[in-house]
């Protein structure tokens, strides 16, 4: 009885106390925001991640935390995302790899990359650089084409299966019929070191990690794989060499799907006011990323288009992570 009594007593205690009230959207931020950045401390996005974060934090009124949390090629920390609560309160920044080519590659990726986001806006865009040795002999796509039909045996290397890299060179072959056999090495700097050895002669590299070895003549460039690079204006993109291929390599803004529409707004203003300021231009095209924004349900049907088309070029060339 006594047990019974007890019981009751806490049960109506918990009646009294009211429920739970999500925070009214007209508010927000009424504190510190989390970025959580699938990358690594100091590398390219997580440096995006941080610099967006600084200007919105000032525009928002609420200062923006970062929280690194790498692995499984940037899907661990994306998930995260994906199942955080989604009251505006958790965000981050997605590349090419997390959101488009992952879904592409992936066939049990934990998370939709549509469905379980919803997509605060566009940062910008960014290319991927096909580079070369000085003494390659090849300066651009068409000289490489008439390599490759002199029936030279050609290595490139990427830094990783399923990379950009990789798909960039898959997308060459299949839109030019050359062939080119892929090695992946375990991360960029690597593969960068080994290309200035000369231990490999071509390579696909961003254009962050590319910029500075062109400019200083240690390699050369061949083409840019997505839009002409503004640090590069010199290389020609696939496009003007004559390769039908115009998908942007973009990197967006992404929260747990849900979000209250004034709070995906106001954060997208954020985003839009931080790529408008001359500072983050300036930082973000040393990255070799152009500062482009578009709004996110824009930039979700753009997501949504390139995953069916990267999923194809994946099953052409037989890419797939298990």
């Amino acid at each position: 009885m006594m047990l019974r009594t007890v019981t009751l007593s806490f049960l109506a205690l918990l009646s009294a106390v009211p429920a739970a009230r999500a925070e009214d959207p007209a508010a927000y931020p009424t504190h510190k925001i989390r970025m959580l950045l699938p990358y690594a401390a100091g590398g390219g996005g997580d440096v995006v991640g941080r610099l967006l974060a600084d200007k919105m934090g000032k525009t928002l009124g609420q200062s923006i935390y970062i929280e690194n949390h790498t692995g499984a090629a940037g899907t661990l920390g994306t998930q995260m995302v994906a199942t955080s609560p989604n009251d505006g309160y958790t965000i981050t920044v997605g590349g090419m790899t997390t959101h488009v080519l992952a879904p592409a590659i992936y066939p049990k990726l934990p998370y939709d990359s549509i469905k379980d986001f919803t997509t605060i806006g566009r940062v910008g865009v960014s290319a991927i650089m096909l580079v070369a040795t000085k003494d390659f002999a090849a300066d651009d796509i068409k000289g490489l084409i008439a390599l490759a039909k002199k029936g030279e045996p050609i290595q490139y290397g990427s830094w990783g299966v399923g990379s950009t890299g990789q798909f960039c060179a898959e997308i060459l072959m299949q839109q030019t019929g050359i062939k080119m056999e892929h090695v992946p090495f375990n991360g960029i700097a690597k593969l960068a070191g080994d290309l200035l050895g000369g231990h490999i002669s071509l390579a696909t590299l961003d254009v962050a990690t590319a910029t500075p070895l062109v400019k200083d003549g240690s390699i050369k460039a061949l083409a840019a794989c997505g839009e002409r690079s503004p640090s590069l204006p010199d290389i020609a993109s696939y496009k003007e060499q004559g390769v039908p291929f115009d998908r942007s390599l973009s990197w967006a803004m992404y929260a747990p799907a849900g979000l209250a529409p004034p709070i995906a707004q106001k954060l997208s203003a954020a985003l839009k006011d931080a790529l408008g300021d001359s500072e983050v231009k300036e930082k973000l095209l040393g990255l070799g990323i152009t500062p482009q924004f578009v709004p996110g349900d824009e930039q979700r049907d753009i997501n949504a288009r390139d995953i069916a088309a990267w999923k194809q070029v994946a099953k052409d060339a037989n890419i797939e992570v298990k």
